[in-house]
């Protein structure tokens, strides 16, 4: 996540419920994510600090403008969905093609620690494992 954007700390308090992906083209966490897992939140070249679990998932896909339009009147009041004003999101967002939002449930501030994301390429913004261990690197921060 974009540290200056203070969305952790908002998850944590239970502002931020929604988190939204929007994209081009297909890609993860599309159709890889279902209720019940566990998110891990950090800041981009930060430790995890975070996790939630995903209370339920909706997806838009080939979204007209109108709809694009009404899933942010609906939904664009938690912070991470919208940019300042809806007026603004819709200027970036209506070149996208899937939207991804992911209703949390459950936040905690967990023991910081990195992960390995070695195979999984140095920009992803999200990274799916069928178990955390599998990228946590023990012992890392003190």
């Amino acid at each position: 996540m974009k540290k200056s954007w203070n969305l952790i700390p908002k998850i944590i308090a239970g502002e931020k419920t929604i988190e939204s992906r929007w994209y081009v083209n297909k890609i993860t966490p599309w159709d890889n994510i279902k209720e019940d897992d566990t998110i891990y939140f950090k800041n981009g070249g930060e430790p995890i600090t975070a996790t939630a679990q995903v209370e339920r998932i909706l997806q838009f896909e080939h979204y007209t403008k109108s709809q694009l339009k009404n899933i942010l009147k609906t939904y664009g009041g938690n912070p991470g969905i919208c940019f300042p004003n809806i007026n603004q999101s819709f200027q970036i967002l209506k070149q996208k093609n899937y939207c991804i939002l992911i209703f949390l449930k459950n936040p905690t501030p967990i023991e910081p620690f990195h992960i390995n994301k070695t195979g999984f390429g140095n920009a992803c913004a999200w990274i799916s494992v069928e178990n955390i261990e599998k990228i946590k690197i023990s012992n890392t921060i003190k």
